[in-house]
């Protein structure tokens, strides 16, 4: 029993670690985010920190993977497509969540520089989330969209549109409104669907 409830400290005293992370890359960016800063925020030692990630690098993989846990709740997200309604939903949730969509969108940004230790996470996560939003948009259209657009063609445009969009968003979170925008798009992808 000892073990379990151990077991379950650590993973408890993990998730706050990240969640320090996710603040303190919002606020500084992920080079500038420090070790000891995300240990002060987290009510930690620097030391104490590293018990629970090795490095830096190590602590990054963690904050993106507890947000892809967070978006896709662990499913394969190419297997198991989600409906057009779940994708805006995904949306709706992320105009909640403004710390999560600025660090993802700070890493995202820092990862195009030489050597970032999130480039290869991104380089394979857009293949991923392509290949599922072509799903997606398959099962919700079939082969060809009422656009005239193949769901490869319409993928990477639907990813641009929601990540470009979270930029829009958090330039002027009060008054830019992300789902709105997003069910635009999906209008101009199916005249017919409801706004």
């Amino acid at each position: 029993m000892p073990s379990i409830q151990h077991s379950a400290r650590g993973h408890a005293r993990r998730d706050e670690i990240v969640r320090a992370a996710i603040e303190t890359i919002a606020e500084r960016g992920y080079r500038g985010a420090s070790l000891a800063a995300v240990a002060e925020k987290a009510g930690l030692s620097q030391q104490g920190l590293l018990h629970y990630f090795r490095s830096k690098e190590d602590l990054l993989i963690g904050v993106l993977q507890w947000r892809h846990e967070t978006d896709t709740g662990g499913r394969d997200i190419v297997a198991e497509p989600m409906s057009l309604a779940a994708t805006q939903g995904v949306v709706e949730a992320n105009a909640h969540r403004e710390a999560i969509v600025r660090t993802f969108s700070v890493l995202l940004g820092e990862s195009v520089t030489g050597d970032h230790p999130a480039a290869e996470y991104f380089r394979l996560r857009y293949r991923r989330v392509r290949e599922a939003m072509t799903a997606t948009l398959r099962l919700e259209w079939g082969d060809r969209l009422p656009s005239g657009l193949t769901p490869e063609e319409a993928a990477p445009l639907a990813v641009a549109i929601m990540d470009g969009l979270q930029f829009q968003w958090l330039h002027e979170p009060e008054s830019f409104d992300m789902p709105a925008a997003f069910r635009a798009f999906v209008r101009l992808l199916d005249p017919k669907a409801a706004p």
